[in-house]
């Protein structure tokens, strides 16, 4: 009686572990072309596929990673030719990251891997998910499409500024009307653009209450509030410092030694970045008088404009995620 008291006392000591835990999570990635899929299984030498970049050969590349019990996926972005077979994986219960071209040779270079090929980039893709410790959440599946509709309407605003800037090259009248009529053009598809935009938002209440408290504050029009809603949805449940840096407005310090370069700002998300600048100039200048009073101080203190103006923009993302996190309105100062 007493062996078996003393047995269960030291099984209760060591739990053993649940099989969700002990189970080992195993990678994959994915190298996408405009024509082809390249799969391959992590640390499963020989676990190869290739298959046309179709509907029919993305199912097949999610069969094969079923059947080799793939829990990750990495995948390139390859400038849209991903976006199908990203959603596929998805929809089939598979974990995806999604990496710049930039992280995955970066990794190679640590790995000091020089060789290339569409079957060892997908290799070492797997080798990338396999060592990313936490993937991002998947996004908002509602955010996606109006993600490809800022972005056309962004490069509508682009084609629009490159017309007006061509004007000033010519001089024969019939260029010049040409010109203008396609501004007009494309100055209309704007708006109604835009217009199918708000559209959009406006079929979610939560989505339209958190527009509303970012056009709350002074300085962030109706482009800027969309470019954050959209492109920047982590907003309300991340540090101000994670915001300035998703943004592309958090300051890097350059420092080695006795060398000490100068701080700058890099990386985040290009299209918010410039967004905020864009905002931040006019808002610095007349619409937030706490941005007003920044940029005053800085350039008093000999702060280049360019250098003030980031200094704003990162104030305004700021602002963003305060509101959104507090659910409240911005107050301006007096």
């Amino acid at each position: 009686m007493k062996r078996t008291q003393s047995t269960t006392k030291s099984r209760a000591a060591k739990p053993r572990k649940s099989a969700a835990k002990t189970k080992t999570r195993i990678s994959a990635g994915v190298d996408v072309g405009k024509a082809w899929l390249d799969a391959a299984v992590h640390k499963a030498s020989g676990k190869l596929l290739r298959q046309p970049n179709t509907p029919q050969g993305q199912a097949a590349i999610i069969g094969f990673f079923l059947e080799h019990e793939v829990t990750r996926v990495g995948i390139e972005a390859s400038g849209s030719y991903e976006f199908e077979m990203v959603d596929a994986m998805r929809e089939a219960g598979l974990e995806v990251i999604v990496f710049q071209p930039a992280q995955v040779r970066a990794y190679a270079t640590f790995l000091k891997l020089r060789a290339k090929t569409d079957a060892i980039d997908a290799a070492l893709i797997a080798q990338c998910a396999a060592a990313q410790e936490e993937a991002r959440d998947e996004p908002d599946p509602r955010l996606v499409p109006m993600a490809e509709h800022l972005t056309y309407l962004d490069q509508i605003a682009e084609d629009i500024a490159r017309l007006h800037t061509r004007l000033d090259r010519y001089r024969d009248q019939r260029f010049i009307a040409g010109i203008k009529d396609e501004i007009d053009r494309l100055t209309r598809r704007q708006r109604v653009e835009l217009a199918l935009l708000r559209k959009q938002v406006r079929i979610h209440a939560d989505l339209v209450e958190r527009l509303r408290l970012l056009l709350s504050i002074d300085g962030i029009g109706e482009p800027t509030a969309l470019t954050l809603l959209i492109r920047m949805p982590e907003l309300g449940t991340i540090s101000r410092e994670r915001a300035s840096s998703l943004a592309g407005m958090a300051p890097f310090t350059q420092k080695s030694g006795r060398w000490v370069g100068q701080t700058h700002v890099s990386g985040g998300r290009g299209r918010v970045g410039k967004a905020l600048f864009a905002a931040a100039q006019a808002a610095s200048q007349r619409w937030n008088k706490a941005l007003i009073d920044l940029y005053q101080r800085l350039r008093a203190k000999g702060r280049h404009h360019s250098v003030a103006v980031v200094a704003c923009a990162r104030k305004l993302v700021i602002f963003a995620n305060t509101v959104l996190a507090r659910g409240t309105p911005w107050v301006a100062q007096n």
